[in-house]
């Protein structure tokens, strides 16, 4: 069989990982050139496949592609754009035909979320729907991780890291403080209808080390009265309070509370601002000084502090996606299994993707304590080993030192353009 050559891209929110998921596709598929051509990267996820707007990952030199294993973002940059429905936008997948028979492209290779699972499972069905020959594989990611199936996502271990760090050292900052100025201290994370990055935050607080932190999940409705006591007691008690909120927090009618009115290009309510409405609530019902700070792109973007265990996973589902390929597998997903809590083992696994796309996975009720505000024992367990081991990348200067490819454009060979 002629080797074929391969697409990949990055699509959704980046994270600190996604690029060592990039080096484990483009590392496995260097591996097999008598299977699979080049790969060519899609410049800003699907976006790049439909307007042939591709990348030779070819032009790059081994020790570059190496170096994305440690490199936060996304090297070939990302996109929020879902492809509609073959029934009502056919056009969109005969542009991919289009484009992936100019370019000889027999793999598909898409990193990304639940939306993103969705574009790649709708690809998979070029093969039976239009006849054009394709083995579409998901490489998952996702720092809200909310992928079902899969005992975790690459990309939250990092996050979860992050948040838990932070919310220590804040937290000890607070506590010098609280005796003349500040007592409360909160930090939004991301989640939009998952709370596992705020559960992260209770990581901080431990047998050896009890911080006073209050966590606000989306998972449950918000209290205001009961929220208030909480802090109230914490304050009474300790001096002072965290508080960690995520961004999905909604009130008893199911409506976010730091809702804008705004969406993104999925459609997904835009969300943003519960810190400060959290922070003021505590300044007027209860009169204490605040500070608040929202993590936003700085929690996902920190690879200098990512998991270890992260790193590793993100690779190596990159890695199993090229060998499922390779061995036939169409629509399917990788997935990390995990084996045992102490000592932590896993394994890679496999998903179908009908089973994964556009499903989100929440926190389980026996993960958030009783009284709604913090992490029961089951959820560190299921914590812990995931943000276990230090990963640190190459220093320069004083500053890591990541790697920006040449991401050279590969010549077009259609005509016509296509807009999105």
């Amino acid at each position: 069989m002629a080797a074929r050559n391969a697409f990949y891209a990055q699509s959704g929110g980046v994270t600190s990982v996604i690029n060592a998921s990039a080096c484990g596709v483009i590392e496995t598929a260097r591996a097999h050139p008598d299977r699979i051509g080049r790969v060519y990267a899609g410049r800003n996820g699907i976006i790049g496949a439909l307007q042939e707007d591709l990348i030779d990952t070819s032009l790059e030199s081994a020790d570059a592609i190496s170096a994305l294993r440690h490199t936060p973002s996304g090297a070939f940059g990302s996109c929020r754009y879902k492809l509609k429905g073959l029934d009502t936008h056919k056009a969109q997948y005969e542009r991919l035909i289009e484009v992936f028979k100019a370019h000889d492209i027999g793999y598909f290779f898409y990193n990304g979320g639940g939306d993103s699972a969705d574009t790649c499972l709708k690809v998979s069905q070029l093969s039976s729907a239009l006849g054009y020959p394709i083995t579409a594989v998901h490489v998952p990611k996702t720092v809200d991780n909310d992928l079902p199936v899969t005992d975790c996502c690459p990309g939250f271990g990092s996050v979860a890291k992050y948040i838990a760090t932070s919310v220590k050292e804040a937290s000890f900052d607070v506590a010098s403080m609280a005796r003349t100025s500040t007592k409360i201290f909160v930090i939004e994370v991301m989640g939009r209808h998952a709370g596992w990055i705020a559960a992260a935050g209770g990581l901080a607080s431990s047998a050896d080390c009890p911080l006073p932190i209050v966590i606000l999940f989306p998972e449950v409705p918000f209290d205001e009265a009961g929220f208030l006591s909480q802090v109230d007691e914490m304050v009474k008690r300790h001096g002072y309070c965290s508080i960690v909120v995520s961004e999905g927090v909604q009130d008893k009618e199911g409506k976010f509370l730091s809702d804008q009115g705004l969406t993104d290009a999925f459609g997904h309510a835009q969300l943003g601002g519960v810190a400060p409405l959290i922070a003021n609530l505590c300044r007027e019902k209860l009169g204490h000084k605040y500070h608040w700070a929202v993590a936003d792109y700085l929690q996902r973007a920190a690879r200098h502090i990512a998991s270890r265990t992260d790193v590793e996973q993100a690779y190596a589902v990159g890695r199993a996606a090229v060998e499922l390929a390779l061995s036939g597998r169409n629509s399917v997903m990788p997935t990390i299994v995990r084996k045992s809590d102490q000592p932590y083992a896993w394994e890679i696994g496999v998903a179908e993707l009908k089973d994964v796309a556009n499903v989100e996975k929440k926190m389980p009720g026996s993960f958030i304590s009783d009284d709604g505000f913090g992490i029961t024992e089951a959820c560190r367990r299921y914590l812990e080993p995931l943000i276990s081991g230090e990963d640190y990348p190459p220093y320069r200067n004083g500053l890591p030192d990541y790697v920006r490819l040449r991401n050279i454009a590969v010549d077009k060979k259609l005509a016509e353009e296509f807009h999105i």
